[in-house]
């Protein structure tokens, strides 16, 4: 890595925390896993270029529904972020309630933010730094150091699928059951600069940023696929630095999909909806 690449990393990431601490999420972890049975031997077809393409079988699928678990952790700081919403792979529109971790201080639950997932857009509600209630917030994706894998505290489900599309390296692990199904366990490494590449157009810029902002470009994962090629479940681990005090920030992302064909209307808000007002990222 060049000196001026690794410059802008540590200073996207600088953004990327200031961004999530400006949600009230501080840093975190939690997630969920499951154990694997013992494997009956592997599926054909060669990992890398099976997972490659795996995020087009969610497309050919047409809508989901989604549940993301966001873990943070720093030094002895950790912090949970949990959403759960529903998905259109073909329109590329999604719609996810977040629901924050408790106030340390024991005050009462915060209320859940409403964000609306678009190609190269980000959608909040409930924003809080003085939004008005009844306003949205958008934020440009492509502008964010993170391109939205981390900063709205979830991260964006057909983003998640489509850093696949970068697999550097990848193996079978063998078969399990995730939500009930059967799947076949893959883990691996993907690069976000070919992520960005090989993305759909509208993935294009944020993950190039995230490949620009993040400590490294290279991104361990797991992921479960079912007997239909369809992703149930992706585990990513993104690793950042803290500008402030150059502590390394580790992040689990995992997002869960599940009931395929499910209804998913999600309708983007009207221009006079949304927030034109200056917003503190730090």
């Amino acid at each position: 890595m060049t000196r001026s690449r690794q410059h802008r990393r540590t200073h996207g990431t600088t953004a990327v925390a200031g961004v999530v601490c400006c949600l009230g999420l501080g840093l975190g972890a939690a997630g969920c896993a499951g154990g694997d049975a013992v494997a009956q031997g592997p599926p054909a077809g060669d990992p890398v270029q099976v997972l490659r393409t795996a995020a087009d079988a969610l497309v050919e699928a047409g809508t989901s529904q989604a549940r993301t678990s966001l873990e943070m952790a720093t030094g002895g700081t950790r912090v949970t972020i949990r959403g759960e919403g529903v998905y259109d792979y073909r329109r590329r529109l999604g719609r996810l309630k977040v629901r924050l971790p408790q106030d340390p201080a024991g005050a009462a639950d915060r209320r859940p933010i409403t964000e609306l997932l678009a190609p190269g857009a980000l959608y909040m509600k409930n924003r809080g730094a003085g939004v008005p209630a009844d306003k949205w917030v958008r934020v440009d994706t492509a502008t964010l150091s993170d391109g939205n894998l981390v900063t709205g505290g979830a991260t964006d489900p057909f983003a998640a699928t489509e850093v696949l599309r970068g697999t550097r390296s990848a193996e079978f692990v063998g078969r399990t059951e995730v939500a009930g199904a059967r799947v076949r366990h893959y883990r691996g490494t993907a690069d976000l600069d070919a992520a960005s590449q090989a993305a759909s157009e509208g993935n294009r810029g944020p993950l190039g940023a995230a490949a620009e902002g993040f400590a490294t470009a290279r991104v361990p994962f797991d992921v479960y696929l079912d007997d239909d090629g369809r992703i149930r479940k992706i585990r990513h681990r993104f690793s950042f630095v803290n500008g402030e005090r150059q502590e390394p920030v580790a992040v689990a992302s995992t997002t869960l999909l599940y009931d395929f064909g499910a209804p998913a209307d999600v309708r983007l808000p009207a221009d006079e909806d949304i927030y034109a007002g200056r917003i503190a990222l730090e």
